[in-house]
């Protein structure tokens, strides 16, 4: 019996099909078994996890799955499911394969002003992404722009580090303003709780106040002028 792409990734035996040589941390393209022909997904061990001078060795996983959570929770929908579960090299971050619209110029996409990319270009303020390079985008074959490698998020220092600057300044819709605020509702109820066991207390503290900065301010932020703003190199 063929059972569904998310029950298969949560309990389905894994296999590794090979690993993405260019990802600094071991990133591991595997299979699922669904009773089918498996579903595909990307693999992130928490032991292929590199050190990191400014984020604690072992997080990048659960970074990761936090970014799905909010994501999901708060209906952003810019990142593709994903889960901690652990795999043939122990827990680590598990996330579905989307198949990309092949047809699309990455190089062109990320300098357009859509509204997908305005959407993840807020989420990533929101997350503070210090790594949103183009090579993260996932245009879709049904029309919709996704964003994957969400290891080096939630810190609590001004880290945001995006090639997606076309809206720095600009004020927010009253829509986006009204996501911010049913985000922080989340983050006052069960969200907020799964987030505790993630990221440690000084994460999700300055997590609650970006939002509230986002909605008092009700504009996009602009880039820390002490800190790199593109990531290097930018794909």
């Amino acid at each position: 019996m063929v059972i569904d792409a998310k029950s298969a990734l949560e309990t389905g035996e894994m296999t590794i099909q090979g690993r993405l040589v260019d990802a600094s941390n071991a990133t591991l393209l595997a299979k699922v078994d669904d009773g089918g022909d498996g579903i595909s997904c990307i693999y992130k061990p928490i032991a292929g996890e590199r050190p990191l001078w400014d984020f604690p060795h072992g997080t990048l996983a659960y970074r990761e799955y936090a970014a799905y959570l909010i994501s999901s929770e708060a209906h952003f929908e810019v990142v593709p499911f994903t889960l901690l579960r652990n795999g043939p090299y122990g827990e680590g971050a598990v996330q579905h394969w989307i198949d990309i619209d092949e047809s699309i110029d990455l190089f062109e996409l990320f300098k357009m002003d859509l509204p997908e990319l305005r959407k993840m270009a807020l989420f990533d303020a929101v997350i503070n992404n210090t790594d949103r390079k183009i090579g993260h985008l996932l245009p879709t074959q049904d029309g919709r722009i996704m964003g994957c490698d969400h290891g080096v998020t939630f810190h609590s220092d001004d880290k945001l580090r995006t090639v997606l600057w076309q809206w720095a300044g600009e004020k927010l819709t009253a829509q986006e303003i009204s996501l911010l605020s049913n985000l922080q509702e989340l983050l006052s109820a069960d969200l907020g709780s799964r987030l505790d066991d993630l990221l440690s207390q000084g994460e999700v503290r300055e997590l609650r106040r970006r939002i509230a900065t986002l909605i008092d301010t009700a504009s996009f932020p602009l880039p820390n002028p002490a800190w790199p703003s593109v990531p290097w190199p930018p794909f």
